[in-house]
């Protein structure tokens, strides 16, 4: 039988749940502070802890930092008094499962410990099969380079590989997101489950209601597409804010279904302290944040893309593998600053090696826009980007509070916008 430790410094709590929870089919223990119940988690593990967040002296805040560095596949959810939703939201950052808000339905918290002890089983079972691992050729392949970026972004997609925890893809369009959430799919996909992809920016809020929500808000035909596989929204800063607040819902009914990927070209945490993007689907999608690399952030590594892009390419005089990119045009190539990533690079290098009756690629056979001063970003608006980007670090710095930020940044407060 499934077992649930529950943690509150109220008996009435304790002999409540233990009437609601056992006929169901669990086994209950108990502890009355945070501190006995992490000695009795260690002596006797559970499936689940439910724990109250406001106990004394250890709160269910510091438990459940304390359970997830002993045992990181802890499925701990905590419980919260109905007005305390940031704390709620405090806690998934930390790592909790989910959160019941007092007074919580019996159907809402049985869902809930059902969702918690299907998230342990399968994550202990993943650890002892050691998870699904990504043959390390396959992803040099996919993802090439051997820049330090590209190297530890490579190491940190095989730490994510086979299990279904939300991961967010942050990063400029162009760099590649789309593959690293393929492998993830892969590498985690049941036998015939779909890769579901959608770009948020170009669904309708019908389409959201329809493929996301459905009928009750239980998951739409996206969902139901996705389950066992893998559910792509791309653009996730695009969806409506109405449907963000959905969405948490349907990701706290389908836990574990599906494997979620989120792609963003915004700094997501800087609109949650804006108060622009939801805060609870925030933390629940940014648990595993995933930063691409810039093509420009990784230069070193652009004469082994360009080998990359080439075996793939078709040239009708000769194999276009032999193609070479003399020294100066190299360095053009290397100066210009790709705001298109990888993907403008293999769109540049494709129709100069399908063109081509040359082996040796010069400047002149480069496209005029890699040539030009105009090419570059103008002075002014790099500087105005990399202000908007300081101003975000020091907001979150000072956790939204505009008046502390503009303080520190010794700026009006109307130029935090």
């Amino acid at each position: 039988m499934p077992s649930v430790l529950i943690v509150d410094d109220l008996l009435s709590i304790h002999e409540m749940l233990e009437a609601v929870i056992q006929p169901t089919g669990y086994l209950t223990a108990f502890a009355t502070d945070g501190a006995a119940g992490l000695m009795r988690y260690k002596e006797e593990k559970f499936d689940v802890v439910l724990a109250d967040i406001d106990m004394k002296p250890v709160d269910g805040i510091t438990l459940l930092k304390q359970l997830k560095e002993y045992d990181a596949n802890a499925a701990v959810i905590i419980m919260t008094a109905y007005a305390s939703t940031e704390s709620a939201i405090q806690a998934l950052k930390f790592g909790a499962f989910d959160y019941l808000q007092k007074p919580f339905r019996v159907d809402e918290l049985i869902g809930t410990l059902k969702r918690g002890i299907e998230y342990r089983e399968y994550q202990v079972n993943r650890a002892e099969s050691n998870g699904s691992v990504i043959k390390s050729a396959d992803l040099e392949s996919r993802l090439v380079g051997r820049g330090a970026k590209i190297v530890k972004l490579r190491g940190q997609i095989q730490r994510l590989a086979g299990a279904r925890t939300p991961v967010l893809l942050q990063g400029q369009p162009g760099t590649g997101r789309e593959t690293i959430a393929e492998i993830l799919h892969e590498s985690v996909a049941e036998d015939g489950a779909q890769f579901v992809r959608i770009d948020c920016s170009l669904s309708s809020e019908e389409s959201f209601v329809r493929g996301l929500l459905g009928e009750n808000g239980v998951g739409g035909e996206w969902v139901n597409k996705a389950t066992g596989g893998t559910l792509l929204l791309e653009k996730l800063e695009a969806l409506p804010l109405i449907m963000q607040k959905e969405l948490v819902s349907v990701l706290r009914n389908n836990a574990h279904r599906f494997r979620l990927i989120c792609t963003t070209d915004d700094d997501l945490e800087l609109r949650t302290d804006e108060g622009t993007f939801h805060d609870e689907l925030f933390y629940r999608v940014a648990s595993l944040p995933v930063t691409v690399p810039s093509l420009q952030q990784r230069i070193e590594d652009l004469a082994e893309i360009i080998r990359s892009i080439l075996s793939s390419c078709a040239n009708p005089h000769f194999d276009a593998k032999l193609i070479e990119f003399s020294p100066d045009a190299m360095q053009v190539l290397s100066a210009y600053p790709w705001p298109g990533n990888v993907l403008e690079l293999s769109q540049v290098v494709t129709q100069i090696a399908v063109t081509t009756d040359t082996r040796m690629v010069g400047i002149e056979l480069l496209p005029e826009k890699l040539k030009i001063a105009g090419a570059w970003t103008p002075l002014a608006l790099y500087l105005a980007e990399q202000r908007r980007r300081y101003i975000g670090k020091v907001l979150r710095a000072c956790h939204g509070n505009r008046t502390a930020a503009a303080q520190a940044l010794g700026i009006p407060e109307a130029e935090l916008d």
